[in-house]
């Protein structure tokens, strides 16, 4: 015949489990939600590039850079047309191009990758210089 603590776990035992199971999604969810948020960070990275390229391109040919003050988002994809560039129906970053004088541009590209008050914000400049001014995966 079975003894009564040989049938199965106490009570203590899987509380203890539960215990155990919390600290580690404790410890994973945040990591999770960083990872996620750089890989949305990919978008914004992608766009610049090809939009320095594209400018430098314009530049080439017209001796200036073009389309100062342009807003390009989800909304409005076709405003850097005049580049060959088009942002995705499902493109997060807004895209905002400067244009000073004939030899200098920037272009930023700002969004709110996880609902917090942080906004993601790259800009790239004439000089292919990327930059990551404000980091929302890390806040």
């Amino acid at each position: 015949m079975m003894k009564m603590s040989e049938r199965g776990f106490t009570l203590i035992e899987l509380m203890i489990v539960v215990v155990i199971i919390g600290i580690l999604a404790a410890l994973a969810v945040p990591q999770f939600m960083r990872t996620g948020a750089k890989a949305k960070q990919s978008e914004a990275k992608e766009v610049l590039k090809q939009i320095y390229t594209m400018q430098r391109a314009y530049f080439i040919e017209n001796d200036s850079y073009c389309l100062n003050g342009v807003v390009a988002d989800a909304t409005n994809q076709t405003a850097y047309a005049l580049l060959a560039v088009e942002i995705m129906p499902t493109a997060r970053y807004t895209y905002t191009m400067t244009v000073v004088g004939q030899n200098q541009f920037t272009c930023t590209a700002r969004a709110n990758l996880d609902d917090d008050v942080t906004i993601d914000t790259w800009i790239i400049d004439q000089n292919g210089n990327l930059t990551n001014l404000i980091d929302d995966s890390q806040l």
